[in-house]
């Protein structure tokens, strides 16, 4: 069996989707599976266990110069890429009109089909097109996690239970080094600013940290997101600001860290999916759509206008104290 999943972007919604990538491996393990994604992404699709190729899309790219000469020509190699073989099922997890037209251009066997969401869930992005491509749309709980919808979404397409353990197989080759203080990272970084966790509250809490024997590193994405971690370390004693990596590279970071503590953010889902203990920091309940499903090694905390700097603290002695007695 062939089976293309297209789930393009963003960083957080491609690492929820890697769940389901498991549970079709579980259950077809002779299975070949293919996955499009934004370029961006490839580096760290690849590394997702039970993926065997990996199909690189530049839409936000061409988009941008559509007539170009360099986009029509990228768009040619993409399609003749994506339809080099066809498959039994291309499962459309993203529910938008980019991710129907690449599930539409992929070939099927005679007899594959093209499935998708059938309507939108709470919370989450959803177009019209993705239902009128699809051979089969599956109607999902409008109340779901944005991993269960995923997770369901493949089970009923290609007729499984979805299994009671939760895995993203994202491998994790970067091991912490002995002899050497704990590293937590640190992720205040956030496109939204009303998902931003005050700055003396990231101090405070790395302060808290330091006491304990940690070394605080702060990551950023942004010039913007630069100059916070520069304030956040500036107040530490001991503090590390990273630099900007690419996303292979940050993710070999994150692995060899003790912990990790951020906003609702792509690097916060990342920090999960690599099983680190973490804490992710909401000033609004959507954890229930977005948050850790683990809580003995990931927590949520949330509170408006912001949560305090002792809850988030407790919920890492939570998690860290957890992970300890597991090692």
């Amino acid at each position: 069996m062939k089976i293309l999943i297209v789930k393009l972007s963003s960083l957080g919604d491609v690492v929820h989707a890697m769940a389901a990538v498991q549970d079709i491996a579980g259950a077809f393990p002779q299975a070949q599976i293919d996955w499009v994604v934004e370029s961006s992404f490839t580096a760290l699709v690849q590394r997702v266990t039970g993926v065997h190729r990996v199909i690189a899309c530049d839409l936000r790219r061409w988009r941008r110069s559509p007539f170009s000469q360099a986009s029509r020509q990228a768009w040619h190699s993409f399609k003749t890429e994506l339809q080099r073989e066809p498959y039994d099922a291309v499962i459309d997890l993203q529910g938008l009109s980019k991710s129907a037209l690449v599930a539409w251009l992929a070939r099927l066997t005679p007899t594959g089909k093209r499935y998708a969401l059938a309507n939108q869930t709470e919370g989450s992005s959803y177009e019209a097109p993705t239902r009128w491509v699809a051979d089969v749309a599956i109607r999902i709980a409008p109340h779901s996690h944005a991993i269960a919808r995923s997770r369901q979404l493949c089970a009923l397409a290609l007729g499984y239970v979805v299994p009671v353990a939760l895995s993203f197989g994202l491998s994790k080759p970067v091991h912490r080094t002995a002899g050497r203080s704990a590293v937590v990272a640190l992720m205040p970084g956030t496109s939204r600013a009303d998902k931003q966790w005050p700055l003396p509250h990231w101090i405070g809490l790395g302060q808290q940290l330091n006491a304990r024997g940690c070394t605080v590193a702060l990551t950023h994405g942004s010039d913007e997101e630069l100059q916070l971690a520069l304030a956040i370390a500036n107040g530490l004693a001991n503090a590390v600001v990273w630099p900007r990596l690419a996303l292979d590279a940050l993710t070999d970071r994150l692995g060899a860290c003790a912990g990790a503590i951020g906003v609702d953010s792509g690097l916060s889902h990342l920090a999960m999916a690599l099983d680190l203990p973490h804490v992710q920091i909401y000033n609004f309940d959507t954890a229930w759509r977005t948050g850790p499903l683990n809580p003995a090694r990931h927590r949520s905390v949330f509170a408006q206008p912001t949560p305090s700097v002792s809850a988030v603290w407790q919920a890492w002695l939570a998690v860290s104290s957890a992970s300890m007695q597991g090692d």
